[in-house]
């Protein structure tokens, strides 16, 4: 797993930042302040990009929708296939949570 090369302390108070964090507006106001809007952009494509790569899309059709170039897909392809699982259990979950809503 490459995240054990960053597991420290700093990185821990990142994540525990992030899980207390209660609703979306908090999510938004916290992201806003940590990050560029450029940053919360891509990470927010390319988790678009691993869904759309789940659900069959091809790669010409992400690169249209998503505006990702096909060596960010390619990543995220690569972490789909090879990766920690973490794309798909979220997924999993967002769909699971917006069937019951």
């Amino acid at each position: 797993m490459q995240i054990d090369k960053l597991r420290g302390k700093e990185l821990d108070q990142l994540f525990e930042s992030i899980l207390s964090l209660k609703n979306v507006e908090e999510c938004y106001r916290f992201f806003d302040d940590l990050c560029t809007i450029n940053e919360i952009q891509s990470l927010a494509q390319r988790l678009e990009v691993a869904r759309l790569l789940q659900n069959g899309s091809k790669y010409h059709e992400i690169e249209k929708e998503t505006g990702a170039s096909t060596a960010t897909i390619s990543r995220v392809k690569r972490c789909l296939n090879y990766g920690n699982d973490a794309y798909e259990m979220v997924l999993k979950r967002l769909e699971n949570k917006n069937e019951n809503e």
